[in-house]
């Protein structure tokens, strides 16, 4: 099962909504794995990472505007809100944006949690600093419309920050079955079906599994598209207090093309952190 509360798929024919519940066990999947240490290490080190970034190209602000999309039950918020940032969070998952609300509360933080869809973002052309997308677009079969959105809320220097599915790397998490991405398409195509019909537990008991699998270098070509500079988990990485070999691999991959490319094959998440260099009215949608 993929560490992620992200799951989408389009309206529905009949009733023209989103599907905003969760299935129990999924439910109570995330509600534990989000309280977790390797989560919580996750999400500081994502924040880390994205200050970073952001503070080494440009002089931001000291309240950062946050959006958390797919947002679960909102670890990664309170963690950017208890260091003094204004968060948004959204998720379509109804009962885990109530225990992100309830929990939000218990830490003391203050923070604006949504339902909604990552296609149709609630917030304002330019409105954001930073844009936290882990784990998501995989679950979007219109993840292009996501991408769109991510480029609309996002002010000129905003850093996304992205997590998806690699399909250079046969280990994933999402299908409980091996090798599953380098599965053809059309298989993929049955499985996905089974999983959202008669055997939901390939998939984890997700409402809706994963049907799209990146490479980092098609995603950097499609976020180009909307004004934004791609970077991969290479070339963010913070090699201070790292031994000489992994800061050596580091190097290599930063500087040649075919290390970085077995680099990703060996990673099972793809990552993306872009930052947006256009004006938001200078984008095409």
């Amino acid at each position: 099962m993929a560490n992620n509360t992200r799951d989408e798929k389009p309206v529905d024919e009949n009733t023209g909504r989103w599907d905003h519940s969760s299935h129990e066990q999924f439910f109570d999947y995330y509600a534990r794995e989000s309280e977790s240490e390797e989560a919580i290490q996750r999400f500081v080190s994502i924040r880390d990472t994205v200050l970073r970034v952001m503070s080494s190209r440009f002089d931001a602000p000291d309240v950062l505007e946050v959006v958390d999309i797919g947002c679960g039950a909102g670890t990664s918020s309170i963690i950017w809100s208890q260091a003094g940032h204004r968060v948004h969070g959204l998720d379509v998952n109804e009962p885990l944006i109530e225990l992100a609300r309830k929990r939000a509360v218990e830490a003391g933080s203050e923070i604006d949690f949504r339902v909604g869809s990552a296609t149709e973002l609630p917030w304002a052309d330019g409105s954001m600093d930073v844009c936290l997308v882990p784990e998501l677009l995989e679950h979007v079969p219109d993840w292009v419309a996501c991408i769109n959105e991510f480029s609309r809320v996002l002010r000129p220097g905003g850093i996304l920050f992205l997590t998806t599915t690699n399909k250079l790397c046969p280990i994933q998490q999402e299908f409980n079955l091996p090798l599953y991405s380098w599965y053809p398409g059309p298989v993929k195509r049955y499985f996905e079906r089974l999983a959202s019909t008669t055997h939901p537990q390939l998939a984890g008991h997700a409402t809706y599994p994963a049907v799209n699998w990146f490479t980092f270098y098609g995603l950097r070509k499609a976020l180009k598209s909307k004004g934004f500079e791609s970077m991969d988990r290479f070339h963010v990485m913070d090699t201070s207090g790292r031994g000489f070999l992994a800061v050596s691999v580091i190097r290599l991959a930063r500087k040649f093309s075919f290390i970085n490319w077995l680099g990703h094959v060996a990673t099972p998440h793809t990552q993306v952190v872009a930052v947006m260099r256009e004006a938001p009215n200078s984008r095409s949608s």
